[in-house]
């Protein structure tokens, strides 16, 4: 498929795995579950614990968790082509406590329904590393990496903060 744009509606039949506290095994949750109704702003990596995700990406999105709740964003997510176990651990290791939802796309439906896959040496297929504003299940913004495990110029949070403020610039 080709990779999703601006204007584009994501998917209601796709779903996660995740973890609520407390939960000894893994939850569905769909895509409409995920988005409808709100504003969303999901990062996704090409995988938990890895080098630049671990050390810039998910950190930075929980240390600007309240500056991008201020600009009126109900939810921050992360998706990674991991399974639901890999991504609480994850989660836990980094204190996103609930300031990120941990969605797991473990069989790579979300990321291929989308077009935002690449193989990586030694990993095999995985998601590009991207963040996105979506509101109400459509994409507002699309901010998608150059392939590669460790590009990281325009899908942290303080582009994403840009984007949000020249939104509310324009209207």
């Amino acid at each position: 498929m080709s990779q999703v744009k601006v204007g584009d509606k994501i998917p209601n039949d796709i779903y996660f795995g995740r973890f609520e506290e407390g939960d000894s095994e893994p939850r569905k949750i769909t895509a409409e579950e995920v988005f409808k109704g709100k504003k969303v702003v999901l990062f996704g990596i090409p995988g938990a614990f890895t080098s630049v995700c671990s050390s810039k990406h998910l950190p930075q999105f929980v240390e600007k968790y309240d500056e991008l709740r201020s600009k009126g964003v109900d939810l921050i997510a992360c998706v990674a082509v991991n399974d639901p176990y890999v991504m609480r651990e994850w989660g836990k290791e980094h204190n996103v406590d609930n300031k990120v939802l941990m969605l797991a796309d473990g069989d790579l439906t979300f990321h291929s329904k989308l077009g935002l896959s690449q193989h990586l040496p030694f990993s095999g297929t995985r998601g590009l590393r991207f963040s996105m504003l979506i509101e109400d299940g459509v994409i507002r913004v699309l901010n998608v990496e150059q392939p590669g495990p460790t590009s990281y110029k325009i899908s942290g949070p303080e582009t994403m903060l840009k984007n949000l403020n020249e939104i509310s610039k324009s209207g």
